[in-house]
């Protein structure tokens, strides 16, 4: 059943394909360089790229712009406390700016982090504090035919065996991020959180979720977790988050919200570290380098996020996308995740070697046939990185309609088709800072 009807529409249109051509090579075949003017479907990314409905933008209209003791910021803390549990509530302009104000606060020098799988931001923050960033992913994490209910899981085993060699007095910080984005956004059980929750009590470590992706998650517990059969996606969600000392979240996933993010704990200490920080790097406390207006229309997007109907029509129209790759013969990691389909590009252009980025090159051609942007998360985006040539797909919230499903599919479909022909590219120059270095990095083709 489709649970929205349209308020607002944008046209689009589609360049023809030898100003799409000369736009690929202007952009130096990375997509991130394309003008989203001349992108006819844009999946490059899910965060802050959705359409917030029309309670958000009363919201929004009624934001309160306060330097201090904003209206806008007590709506974000009640929903905060309502939705996800926490009372102390830390707001950044985004996602990597709440990264920032707490990663900085709980690192320093010669520190090793664990996480099931770090994606490139909180990568490189946790770099950016001299620690290492050691990935713990579950052990079908990356076979995209695995079939696993929760491949996003932190696996305990690698994690124990990590802190065997380095000692728990090296790793202060555990992350669980969910869902797993750098493994093709698989859910993560709340079991495994329980149990990675017991662990850093174990080695004396503070137990953060990334929850960016938080309600996807709880929807996904709620269908493939027994003893979450009959338990709603708000209750779930509010479970699997308890189990953490703190949150770092970007309200630009499932806040519903065009910007803005938050760290939130009830630790009273991190608490007060974090909103130092967040001064001197984003904002006073109450603003935290946010519009009141958008910590308004966040405000209402947390509580949305965890409404049935949501977030039911949110996986359904991912996994349609799904499908409808599968049966064109397109090549995808599945079972699908909660806000993306991801290509294995690695099949689909079975005649690139890893070093001729195949992940890349199929990111390319998408642009290349129908105007299509994703994004590559393969060896292009993570360097020196054991992990399957992926191409996501990431579906804007509430934004795109069957149509254009449609279109991304045959597109997709004609890259397939003449695969054969596709070249491999090389990196033409790049980033200082590799675990960023997808961002703005210029590639060129390889000539034959």
């Amino acid at each position: 059943m489709v649970a929205y009807k349209s308020r607002m529409v944008e046209r689009i249109t589609l360049p023809d394909r030898e100003t799409r051509e000369r736009n690929l090579e202007a952009a130096g075949y990375n997509v991130f360089n394309l003008d989203a003017a001349d992108v006819y479907i844009d999946l490059l990314t899910d965060s802050g790229t959705g359409t917030m409905s029309d309670a958000q933008w009363a919201a929004l209209i009624r934001g309160d712009e306060a330097y201090a003791g904003s209206r806008s910021f007590e709506r974000l803390e009640e929903a905060v406390a309502d939705v996800m549990g926490f009372s102390h509530v830390v707001p950044a302009h985004q996602g990597r700016g709440a990264e920032n104000v707490l990663y900085g606060g709980l690192l320093e020098d010669g520190d090793v982090v664990l996480n099931n799988t770090h994606f490139d931001t909180t990568r490189a923050h946790v770099a950016n504090q001299g620690a290492e960033p050691v990935d713990c992913p579950a052990a079908g994490a990356f076979d995209p035919d695995d079939g696993s209910p929760f491949d996003g899981n932190v696996s305990l085993e690698c994690a124990r065996a990590v802190v065997d060699d380095v000692g728990p007095d090296a790793v202060p910080v555990v992350i669980q991020t969910i869902t797993n984005n750098s493994a093709a956004g698989q859910p993560v059980s709340v079991e495994n959180t329980r149990r990675v929750r017991a662990f850093a009590d174990e080695i004396d470590a503070t137990f953060v979720i990334d929850a960016c992706r938080f309600a996807e998650n709880a929807c996904f517990v709620g269908r493939r977790e027994p003893e979450f059969a009959d338990v709603s996606v708000a209750e779930i969600a509010r479970e699997q988050l308890s189990y953490a000392d703190a949150v770092v979240m970007s309200g630009k996933k499932d806040g519903l919200a065009n910007a803005g993010g938050f760290v939130a704990t009830d630790d009273p200490s991190l608490y007060e570290t974090c909103k130092q920080r967040g001064i001197l790097y984003e904002g006073f406390p109450t603003y935290g380098g946010m519009a009141g207006r958008d910590l308004a229309a966040m405000a209402v997007g947390l509580r949305e996020a965890v409404e049935e109907a949501y977030v039911e029509d949110r996986l359904e129209q991912v996994r349609t996308l799904g499908e409808m790759l599968t049966d064109a013969g397109v090549p995808i990691y599945e079972p699908t995740g909660g806000h993306a389909v991801y290509v294995d590009a690695e099949t689909a252009l079975s005649h690139l070697a890893p070093s001729e980025f195949p992940g890349q090159a199929f990111v390319c051609e998408l642009y290349r046939e129908g105007g299509v942007r994703g994004v590559e998360l393969g060896s292009f985006a993570f360097p020196d990185a054991d992990r399957p040539e992926l191409v996501r797909l990431a579906l804007p919230r509430r934004t795109y309609h069957r149509e254009h499903l449609e279109h991304v599919v045959d597109t997709a479909a004609a890259v397939l088709e003449n695969g054969d022909d596709v070249r491999g590219l090389r990196i033409e120059s790049e980033s200082a800072i590799p675990e960023l270095r997808h961002f703005t990095a210029e590639l060129e083709p390889i000539l034959a």
